[in-house]
């Protein structure tokens, strides 16, 4: 499913359990938007069951939430499936959103309960080999905003299942490790040990990989 489907539904349609292709708007000239709409009006309309401002409101932050779901997910088909589910999801219930907070904040945490149901349903926590790393960092003034976007999103997303969605949460998202273990039933122990052992892994592959400090963006 490509990541630039959008969705199309009327106040009356019935949004399926599970994600599909939605048509695509046609718009005369007359009815072009001449200016961005505001936040409150791509809400208002898309309540109103307005095709074009559903499609102006997936247009406007489809590429900043398929950034989120590539973190989580291992694949780029992956967090295509998790960007669907998580847009059905906004349309299904955007009604419900009390307007305290930016739209685009709300709409990211869907996305990240998307990616946490796909890892329930996908993933186990059960334990893996590691590799061969070392098992504490060289230095704990590493960080991980001096290597390349794409470098670190090829890394993080070779990272077993439990590393991966208990460094995005953390270290990303800044949940802390209490509310983690309440996200994916495990200690709060439990996901401290597994951060620390992400951010080694991260560590040493980014220095066998002798990559550029530049920063990310």
């Amino acid at each position: 499913m490509s990541a630039l489907t959008w969705f199309a539904f009327g106040s009356d349609d019935v949004l399926p359990d599970q994600p599909t292709t939605a048509p695509r708007l046609t718009a005369s000239r007359s009815s072009a938007v001449t200016s961005p709409p505001t936040e409150a009006e791509l809400i208002d309309g898309c309540l109103r069951g307005r095709q074009l401002a559903q499609k102006l409101l997936y247009d406007k932050y489809a590429g900043k939430m398929m950034a989120v779901c590539l973190r989580y997910a291992q694949t780029t088909f992956e967090a295509e499936d998790v960007l669907q589910e998580g847009f059905l999801t906004v349309f299904r219930t955007l009604g419900s959103f009390r307007r305290e907070c930016p739209l685009e904040f709300w709409i990211r945490r869907i996305m990240i309960n998307a990616a946490l149901r796909q890892h329930r349903r996908n993933a186990s926590l059960v334990a893996v080999s590691d590799g061969d790393y070392p098992e504490t960092l060289a230095s704990e003034e590493f960080t991980l905003s001096n290597y390349n976007f794409q470098e670190l999103l090829n890394m993080v997303q070779e990272l077993a299942p439990r590393y991966r969605m208990v460094f995005n949460l953390y270290a990303i998202e800044g949940y802390t490790h209490k509310e983690i273990g309440e996200l994916l039933n495990i200690t709060e122990g439990t996901s401290k040990s597994q951060y620390s052992r992400a951010r080694v892994i991260l560590q040493t592959k980014l220095e066998r990989l002798g990559a550029p400090t530049r920063h990310v963006s």
